[in-house]
């Protein structure tokens, strides 16, 4: 029987690691195909093996960012049960690529949120270009870290601190912007904070306006449509300012009614998205009143008509993500192709169709390869989602950054979701903490009561006893008392028992939170460290 049982954890053993083998194959097929390709088509480029190298470092970035970060977009959904694994994985795939090669724009900020000043370098390509390497493999090798330790960390934060250290150890201290990286710190706590108090009180508005309605099939055919209409809402104007503004141009172009402007403006963005609601808030209304008589009048035949809206607000943040996001795989990269190219420095830099190839392409396949980790981290080991929660997670996400990006306050994709997450637990915690008080104070009275019934009973029996002229009703009252004493005495007993067995419940893994929280504290200066020892480890090599 045991050679049987290590025969078959042997096989288990060989299948998993048979797994692991192919999934690196296919990272290194890739990244060995990038290098190969920018190699051969910029051979005659001075410095091209340079650029061949970064091009290296930008899809490992790409496939890191792919394997972390793009969690934070399916997993409720995927924890909530409304998307499979391999479904959240095809539909982010898609809409990552999409967002990135459709919507990535034309031009980025090479140097993302002016984190240091590229004048310090006096026009001096070789160090900028060692830092830029520095800083996309630094970040990469962080994001590549915190994903095998299952933390969700922000990818932007990784290459901010990647930016931050290449750059103080090619030209010291004097070139970081350091109001800007106070702004990022600062995003540490605004950003799971915002999304925290938004998720909980669309859950809790969920809650008071369906869940804990007896006719709760009733309730949802009139907040459903609004619920789902305020998410097209907020999801298309969100799109329309991250996801569509490196593109507004051309639509303007084709739109002509619209203002004439470079980026749209929050109005412009704003009555886009309620034009979409209105439309959404209709169509709802009338799925929901057709599959309302097949739905239990409970909690899940409510849950079920969150489904849907899920799977679409997966689909949309990916494109939103893949769109924003991809300049932190190829913002550095486009940085040193235009570098070695023009032999310059630029603080924007032209994006070259196989530059955004990598970035789209790399964060697809590094999400089928390694996402499956970190989805199920997001989606279920943090605290148990269903969909009305996951649906609640993926609002605050949506208006998070509207509100942050009109108050012109930092905030990370990455700490939004999951304080968004953190956010839907601890309310689950306080509800139910607080209708177990008013249980543990009923019980702490009716023991109260107890104790003064067991005195009444014991100062009778003194009384019995006491008495000189006993009856035979009073030996048996004695001998009753006795036995309801005994009583009193082991309810008490019972209830002071219970009382100290009762724990908080906790439905929040704390053990999670602070692994999560750590990570997201030494993102900025463990890339920054690992980033400087980087650079100065290619300057050695070179010279």
């Amino acid at each position: 029987m045991e050679i049987q049982t290590v025969k078959k954890m042997e096989k288990e053993a060989l299948k998993g690691s048979g797994i692991d083998f192919m999934r690196l194959g296919f990272a290194l097929f890739f990244m060995v195909a990038v290098l190969a390709y920018s190699f051969l088509s910029l051979g005659s480029v001075p410095n091209s093996m340079f650029l061949a190298i970064a091009a290296l470092f930008g899809a490992y970035m790409a496939m890191n960012i792919g394997a972390n970060d793009v969690a934070n977009n399916v997993g409720p959904a995927v924890g909530s049960k409304a998307l499979t694994m391999g479904g959240a994985i095809v539909i982010a795939a898609i809409f990552e690529a999409g967002g990135a090669f459709i919507a990535g724009g034309d031009v980025v900020k090479t140097i993302k949120k002016g984190i240091i000043d590229i004048n310090a370098f006096g026009g001096n390509v070789d160090p900028f270009i060692w830092a830029m390497m520095a800083a996309l493999l630094a970040a990469a090798l962080w994001l590549n870290f915190a994903t095998a330790m299952k933390a969700p960390v922000s990818t932007t934060h990784s290459i901010v601190g990647g930016v931050m250290g290449a750059g103080i150890a090619a030209a010291g201290f004097s070139i970081v912007d350091w109001g800007t990286m106070a702004k990022i710190a600062s995003s540490w706590i605004i950003s799971p904070v915002l999304g925290g108090v938004i998720a909980a009180t669309f859950l809790f508005a969920i809650k008071k306006t369906m869940v804990y309605k007896e006719d709760k099939i009733t309730a949802a055919k009139i907040w459903v449509p609004i619920f789902v209409a305020i998410m097209s809402w907020a999801f298309v104007t969100y799109l329309t300012l991250k996801g569509l503004k490196k593109i507004w141009p051309s639509i303007v172009d084709v739109l002509s009614f619209l203002p004439d402007e470079k980026k749209p403006s929050f109005i412009v963005a704003a009555i886009f998205g309620l034009i979409i609601a209105a439309i959404v808030y209709f169509i709802v209304k009338k799925t929901v009143t057709a599959r309302a008589a097949k739905l239990d009048n409970t909690r899940a035949g409510i849950n079920l008509l969150f489904t849907v809206p899920l799977i679409f607000a997966a689909a949309l943040l990916s494109f939103a993500h893949g769109a924003n996001d991809v300049a932190n795989a190829i913002g550095p990269l486009a940085a040193i192709s235009d570098a070695v190219t023009t032999g310059g420095i630029s603080a924007k830099a032209g994006i070259p169709f196989w530059v955004m190839a990598v970035g789209a392409l790399g964060i697809a396949i590094g999400l089928a390869l390694y996402g499956p980790k970190l989805i199920k981290t997001v989606g279920g080991e943090i605290t148990e989602l269903d969909q009305m929660r996951a649906f609640s997670v993926a609002m605050a996400a949506s208006i998070t950054v509207i509100i942050a990006s009109q108050l012109g306050l930092p905030v990370s994709s990455t700490h939004i979701a999951i304080g968004g997450i953190f956010g839907v637990g601890f309310l689950r915690e306080y509800l139910v903490s607080t209708n177990q008080e008013e249980i543990l104070h009923q019980e702490e009275l009716s023991i109260e009561d107890e104790k003064k019934v067991l005195k009444a009973y014991t100062s009778e029996r003194k009384t019995l006893e006491d008495k000189s002229d006993k009856t035979k009703d009073d030996y048996e009252r004695i001998v009753n008392l006795y036995k309801m004493i005994d009583e009193e005495e082991n309810k008490i007993k019972s209830s002071k028992k219970h009382i100290k067995s009762v724990e908080k419940v906790k439905y929040v893994k704390r053990d999670a939170v602070k692994k999560i929280i750590a990570a997201w504290i030494i993102t900025v200066p463990a890339a920054a460290l690992l980033s400087a020892a980087i650079f100065f480890m290619i300057k050695g090599i070179v010279l």
